[in-house]
């Protein structure tokens, strides 16, 4: 599977070539457009990896019900896919033995050897605002994840701090735990900060120049109410 990022960083969208026959998974929505000789399965499950259960959750942990399997009929097929919100792509190679948490929203598809299961975040989660449940994405194959705004990455060996609503994924070998961003509770909240993600070990985060939840905080009380 290769892949192509074009129009970055504001409109990206993936271009993923596949061989003949080989196969990628991907979020229900997510395609823009595809040769003519792509097959798709549509199923709330990876074939041969969990059924119903783990479409129910994905819901949980943010993402669509179903997935959607295409699979190439040649070698020049050319299969383009895109998230909602405007912003960027990343692909990650995960190598067998190694593991990576991805926020609710952020996954757009992988190869079919990439296994998809739930992360149990703990109530920490809750506080933060974010899902109780994250994806857990192990095996061995490339992911696309998206961002809303431009990614950056940081490669953690002491201790970093990340507005949850900025974290798109980290390896498993990192933990965090919630915390006040400021000096007290009280400044932490008059900052506008609140809760952050306090993270330690060795690993990598991939994270988003923009929040989100905080947009359309923002973009909530102007919108005109319908009428009825």
């Amino acid at each position: 599977m290769n892949i192509e990022l074009i129009n970055r960083p504001s409109s990206t969208i993936a271009k993923v070539n596949l061989a003949s026959q080989e196969k990628c998974v991907a979020e229900g929505g997510s395609m823009v457009a595809m040769d003519g000789d792509f097959t798709i399965n549509t199923t709330t499950h990876q074939k041969g990896k969990g059924g119903l259960m783990r479409g129910l959750k994905r819901l949980l942990g943010g993402e669509s019900f179903f997935l959607n399997h295409y699979e190439s009929g040649s070698d020049t097929d050319s299969l383009y896919l895109s998230q909602p919100l405007p912003g960027d792509m990343e692909v990650v190679e995960l190598t067998e033995g190694n593991q990576i948490v991805v926020s609710g929203g952020s996954f757009v598809a992988c190869g079919e050897d990439v296994d998809m299961d739930m992360s149990w975040q703990g109530m920490k989660s809750l506080f933060s605002g974010e899902s109780l449940f994250w994806l857990k994405m192990s095996g061995q194959g490339k992911i696309i994840l998206s961002s809303y705004g431009t990614f950056y990455s940081v490669q953690v060996s002491d201790g970093y701090v990340v507005d949850s609503g900025h974290i798109v994924a980290y390896e498993d070998t990192l933990n965090f735990e919630i915390s006040k961003a400021g000096g007290s509770w009280v400044q932490s909240f008059l900052g506008g900060e609140g809760f952050v993600c306090r993270f330690s070990g060795k690993g990598r985060i991939w994270c988003q120049s923009h929040n989100a939840r905080a947009f359309g905080k923002l973009l909530g009380p102007m919108l005109t109410p319908r009428k009825q």
